[in-house]
């Protein structure tokens, strides 16, 4: 065995062992920062979106149920992902994969009331995720996307104060 092997083999050995003790830890990354927003959550299972993987309905077109192996914690909710891949971009750029108005409907928002937005009525516009409680919600919002989000960001902080935390 050469010198520089030997010398790497010992640093090999340390990180192999460093990452079967710190290895789970590493597995479910925790972000502290809170988000901006109030977020839709279960209370019974504290899941976000419930359970459906934030960054699918960007990569994949659609919604996907995340994995409960392949959590992430951020803002008082437990986030799912289908893979380490998408968990990482999330982890990244918490603010771009996110729904808008944290998971709540827009419409009933431009409309001055908080309305939980339901995972597979959603729509991707403008490079933001956006919920809705029903077809219909989602329906009304693609007749005129642009002002629906213009009056929802300005109710958005009205609303938040009839939000219990």
């Amino acid at each position: 065995m050469t010198a520089a092997r030997q010398q790497r083999k010992p640093l090999a050995l340390a990180l192999a062992l460093g990452l079967g003790v710190f290895g789970p830890i590493l597995a479910a990354p925790t972000i502290s920062a809170a988000p901006s927003e109030p977020l839709v959550i279960n209370a019974l299972t504290g899941l976000a979106i419930s359970g459906f993987d934030p960054v699918a309905y960007f990569t994949d077109g659609k919604p996907k149920i995340g994995r409960p192996n392949l959590e992430l914690r951020l803002g008082g909710a437990v986030w799912r992902f289908i893979n380490e891949g998408n968990r990482a971009a999330f982890a990244e750029n918490p603010d771009v994969y996110m729904p808008r108005f944290g998971g709540y409907d827009a419409v009933a928002i431009a409309r001055g009331s908080s309305v939980p937005g339901h995972p597979l009525f959603w729509v991707v516009n403008g490079s933001r995720l956006y919920l809705f409680y029903s077809a219909e919600a989602r329906t009304a919002f693609l007749a005129e996307p642009a002002a629906i989000i213009e009056r929802a960001t300005r109710k958005w902080p009205e609303v938040i104060l009839t939000i219990a935390p």
